[in-house]
């Protein structure tokens, strides 16, 4: 197995190997990126309705939801909300605006890579096709038909590199459109969040 793994990386000029890197790095965002928004989508839902509950005057229940939700991205629009209670609508609403856009990196932290896989994968795997495919006509062209195994062996690499760049690809795409959902319904949560917090603690 080990042989074969070395025999394909060594015939594919090192690009199943980077394949693999891309992968595993593809997987290693998906699965942080799956655990942050399934906490962040959570965490606005409930947020949503712990704010109906609060009363602008009661600091300390607002204290404790902000602990309750900490670390999350959504406590700090509450924080943001509690540093300018109390204040005109305007400025309570403008202070809650720019924590949203301070929070947006949060949101599509490491999903360019996955963006990245979706475009090269393929293309990494079309570059291995063609190293395998020039492989087997030089083999063709040294020994003719006397030798099909190396004839049959290139092709072999061929179809693996573009194998393995379209499964990167068809991988990669469908959590990048996830993740692009959960942004959307995490950005239209700040909003509600943020009218809530407006009507509670402006004056």
């Amino acid at each position: 197995m080990l042989n074969t793994l070395i025999n394909y990386s060594v015939q594919s000029m090192g690009l199943i190997p980077l394949l693999a890197f891309i992968f595993l790095l593809g997987i290693a965002i998906i699965i942080e990126r799956f655990a942050f928004f399934a906490r962040a989508v959570r965490a606005g839902d409930t947020l949503e309705h712990d704010l109906k509950l609060i009363n602008g005057n009661d600091l300390d229940q607002a204290q404790k939801v902000v602990a309750h939700y900490n670390k999350t991205v959504q406590s700090e629009l509450v924080k943001s909300a509690l540093a300018v209670r109390g204040k005109e609508e305007a400025i309570v609403e403008r202070e809650i605006e720019e924590t949203i856009m301070f929070q947006m990196p949060r949101l599509d932290r490491n999903l360019w890579v996955l963006d990245t896989a979706v475009t090269l994968g393929p293309l990494l795997g079309l570059l291995g096709t063609i190293i395998g495919m020039v492989e087997s006509f030089n083999v063709l062209g040294a020994s003719g038909a006397s030798n099909p195994n190396g004839v049959t062996g290139g092709i072999g690499h061929a179809l693996t590199a573009t194998a393995c760049g379209l499964t990167i690809a068809i991988i990669c795409v469908i959590f990048l459109n996830y993740f692009n959902k959960r942004i959307r319904m995490t950005v239209n949560q700040f909003d509600l969040i943020k009218s809530l917090l407006v009507s509670r603690f402006a004056a």
